[in-house]
């Protein structure tokens, strides 16, 4: 007779902390960030290329909002993690948990079984940011989910395409019912068929779901990743592709990455 072994899910993070979230629909509240390894896209305005790679080590904060950080190696256990969210859970403190990245759901097999039991631990509602590019695993852990921020990648501005994804993605959050926006970068860059054709793409889902608009945020000389460097759109720009939206859905909303502003992580 065969043992058959058990493997134990692990994550590979970057960092657990606690700060006040800077985009899309949950601007303004608390949260606890949960930021995990890894991304399959290379968006030309990333702010978060450090999370493309694997890491050997994380950060966890020890104080929420302290920036008391501990080193810790990666790969990091369910049960760690836990123990890890629970430090940070000062009762009436967070809004909810923030599942980001890279692309969180390259964990997708270890969200499945950590997810019900945070919720559980914490009581807290559970937001997921992502690209909006896998929904094969984001229907596996769909029923754990309470809000999802969907990034929509123009082609002229990130230089990644994944239109039939995002549609796939879209549908299964607005069937399942669960709170669903989408966000879209914008730059001096970007192309206004594409925001033609993800405007129709939304609209075909949902006139109901929100967009918001992001003007992109320059990023430093040192943090390029094109040779070509991102501009934040003019203001008429904005105002002109807020107009031409709101064609298609009742709510389109430019917030920019008010976190940066407020100095947050």
């Amino acid at each position: 007779m065969t043992t058959k072994t058990v493997t134990k899910p692990t994550a590979r993070l970057i960092e657990v902390f606690s700060a006040i979230q800077g985009e899309g629909l949950n601007v303004g509240t608390r949260q606890i960030f949960i930021r995990f390894a890894l991304c399959d896209l290379r968006c030309h305005f990333c702010d978060s290329a450090h999370t493309w790679s694997t890491p050997t080590t994380c950060r966890i904060e020890r104080s929420p909002g302290l920036r008391d950080f501990e080193i810790y190696s990666n790969p990091v256990s369910l049960t760690q993690l836990i123990e890890w969210v629970k430090r940070q859970n000062i009762l009436p403190l967070h809004d909810s948990i923030s599942l980001t990245g890279g692309e969180p759901l390259l964990h997708a097999q270890f969200l499945v079984e950590f997810l019900p039991q945070v919720r559980t631990v914490t009581g807290l509602p559970i937001y997921l940011e992502t690209g909006g590019h896998r929904p094969e695993q984001l229907a596996n852990i769909l029923p754990y989910l309470d809000s999802v921020g969907m990034d929509f990648k123009l082609p002229s501005v990130s230089g990644e395409s994944h239109w039939q994804e995002h549609a796939k993605f879209l549908q299964l959050c607005y069937e399942s019912q669960v709170e669903v926006f989408v966000k879209i970068i914008v730059s001096d860059k970007t192309d206004p068929t594409d925001l033609e054709d993800a405007g129709l793409l939304v609209a075909e889902v949902s006139p109901q779901i929100p967009i918001f608009l992001q003007p992109v945020t320059p990023l430093a000389a040192s943090e390029q990743l094109t040779q070509n460097p991102i501009f934040a759109p003019a203001p008429e720009q904005v105002l002109i592709w807020q107009a031409l939206m709101k064609r298609f859905v009742k709510q389109v909303r430019v917030v920019p990455q008010t976190h940066k502003m407020l100095n947050q992580l």
